[in-house]
């Protein structure tokens, strides 16, 4: 056969075994013609080249949408009409959305980021499922936990709805992450965009949170779970809160101050043993005292019956746990917080010199300050009706603090009394946002009031009225209690100082409620109340002129002042005491 013949040939069969082959294994033009043309476009766009800011964007927005379906959910079962839960929905929206990116523009550097946002996006999964299946939050002690899973305990929580779960949330992030190209950028251009952004999204995080301050002051202290439903900060904050938390701990040792506590001399020869009541006041304004010159007669039982009232007094901290251990310690404010380890307490002190020490509480513990002399919550013990007439649930209004004090007392030891008694009592106060609940119907005499711890549903003019109400209530407390010491002053030299813990934001500049850090809370969050009132016998025996603590009533005082004031009162020595933060010790033997 000729050459060129058989070339022909050997060619034919050559293309026929190629069309074979090519119908048995198709190649990627023919792979492509059974893709849809959507996905080969959503293919392209997610394979487009992007800055490491728009990828960190476009990833928050994802978080805000696919792993925050607990927080959306818990808002949404708050009830009421959508026009609240919606509202909410917005506002926790703005600052979820924004706080995530400002979290991650941290990694907002190059494409060696993308296993960061890997990993950050599947733990974010895995969290979700577990809050949506087991009903958990994120919070310091669950991220501890699960620090501390093992594999056996890891192999009992997973099967095919985890598998599920995690795969909805993960799927489209991770197939962008494969496609994305992240641009390379010189090292101080990226700084400075980064930085910018950063702080960009915390401005929108702090004028979203003061613009709706009226929404989320009251939702996030009445649903205090939400701030551990917001993925992925909760997770990040959690797991930071374990791991560096212990690194600035404090030693836990306690250490001694009530060496050298002693009675002073107007013990040596005392017909009566003095009998002081210190009540600690939660959540009071100065401004709104009619004492202090406030234009509602909020207190027009105290001022019937002659206290002292100091207008210019501020507090250690802006929320119940910084302020009351302040209180009644001797290290003042900046040593307080500045410490490494723990100190007994102005109590100790008293205790330690000989005194009878007693804690009455009507609030959510004594925050450690009582906890080494007697203490009890005002609810126990109490007659049913009595606990009825006064409590909702587990809330009392603290007049029940002034039952059974007389049998509380007196199963204090006998020899301590016989020298004298400190009582403390620990008030529910003004505490909000329910204020409504502070005041019985004696009380409120401003209304309409605000019936709802929901604030924005209420007028601004509503909330006031609640607010004053619970004023006019712990007036009306205070009054009573003056009456009862004024019963028990055929057998003690008695008197009482109120100083309330902090103040409270009523819409001032957006704000509500209270806790903000120190350095930025408004004035009202820390300028308080102080009251005080003493039996003639109390005056006598202190040496106090009345018409000296009147004309002090404007002096600058602070919480750094009730340690060794209360000490001067009760005449105790102490090395720890210091005349000059005594603000009754100039007026000790003044003429009047």
């Amino acid at each position: 056969m000729p050459p060129e013949i058989i070339d022909a040939a050997a060619l034919g069969a050559a293309g026929s075994s190629a069309a074979r082959g090519a119908s048995t294994h198709p190649g990627p033009s023919s792979v492509k013609q059974y893709i849809p043309a959507w996905l080969t476009q959503v293919d392209q766009w997610m394979a487009r080249p992007c800055s490491a800011r728009l990828a960190v964007a476009w990833l928050s927005v994802y978080f805000l949408v696919a792993a925050n379906w607990t927080l959306w959910g818990a808002l949404a079962h708050l009830g009421g009409p959508p026009s609240v839960y919606l509202r909410l929905v917005a506002a926790m929206a703005v600052l979820v959305g924004f706080g995530t990116l400002a979290l991650l523009s941290l990694t907002a550097w190059s494409r060696w980021m993308k296993p960061v946002w890997f990993v950050l996006l599947l733990v974010a999964a895995v969290a979700q499922h577990y809050m949506l299946t087991y009903r958990v939050v994120m919070d310091p002690t669950m991220a501890a936990n699960a620090m501390q899973t093992d594999l056996h305990e890891t192999r009992d929580l997973l099967g095919p709805r985890m598998l599920l779960n995690v795969l909805l949330v993960m799927a489209l992030p991770t197939w962008w992450l494969l496609r994305v190209r992240i641009l390379p950028m010189r090292l101080w251009g990226q700084l400075w965009r980064n930085a910018l952004l950063l702080v960009a999204a915390l401005a929108v995080v702090a004028g979203g949170a003061a613009a709706m301050s009226r929404d989320l002051a009251p939702l996030m202290r009445n649903n205090t779970t939400l701030r551990y439903m917001m993925n992925p900060l909760a997770i990040v904050y959690s797991s930071g809160a374990v791991f560096i938390k212990p690194l600035f701990k404090r030693s836990g040792k306690l250490i001694p101050i009530s060496g050298g506590a002693a009675l002073g001399a107007s013990y040596a020869a005392q017909i009566k043993p003095p009998l002081f009541v210190m009540v600690v006041g939660e959540t009071a304004r100065s401004d709104h005292f009619a004492l202090n010159g406030y234009a509602r007669d909020t207190t027009p039982q105290l001022a019937a019956r002659d206290v002292l009232s100091w207008r210019n007094v501020h507090s250690c901290g802006t929320n119940t746990l910084a302020s009351v251990p302040c209180m009644f310690s001797h290290l003042g404010k900046q040593g307080y917080e500045g410490r490494k380890d723990d100190y007994e307490s102005l109590l100790d002190v008293a205790q330690a010199a000989g005194l009878a020490v007693l804690w009455i509480d009507n609030q959510a513990g004594c925050k450690g300050v009582c906890v080494r002399v007697p203490n009890v919550s005002a609810g126990d013990g109490l007659d049913p009706a009595v606990k009825s007439a006064l409590c909702d649930g587990d809330e009392c209004l603290d007049d029940v603090m002034l039952k059974n004090i007389d049998q509380r007392i007196a199963a204090l030891p006998a020899d301590r009394r016989s020298k004298g008694v400190l009582l403390v009592l620990h008030q529910m106060g003004s505490h909000g946002p329910a204020y409504y609940k502070r005041s019985n119907s004696n009380s409120k005499r401003f209304l309409p009031e605000c019936k709802t711890n929901v604030l924005a549903d209420c007028s601004h003019g509503e909330l006031i009225n609640a607010y004053d109400n619970s004023i006019a209530h712990t007036d009306q407390f205070l009054a009573h209690t003056i009456d009862w010491l004024k019963t028990q002053s055929p057998k003690f030299d008695t008197g009482m100082l109120y100083m309330s813990d902090h103040g409270e934001s009523l819409g001032e500049f957006g704000l509500f409620l209270h806790g903000l850090p120190y350095d930025f809370a408004p004035e009202v969050q820390k300028h308080v109340p102080m009251v005080a009132w003493f039996d003639a016998g109390l005056l006598a025996r202190e040496k106090l002129s009345t018409r000296c603590l009147q004309g002090n009533r404007d002096a600058a005082l602070t919480h750094d002042n009730l340690y060794h004031t209360l000490l001067g009162v009760m005449d105790v020595r102490t090395p720890t005491y210091k005349p000059q933060l005594d603000a009754f010790a100039h007026c000790r033997g003044a003429a009047g």
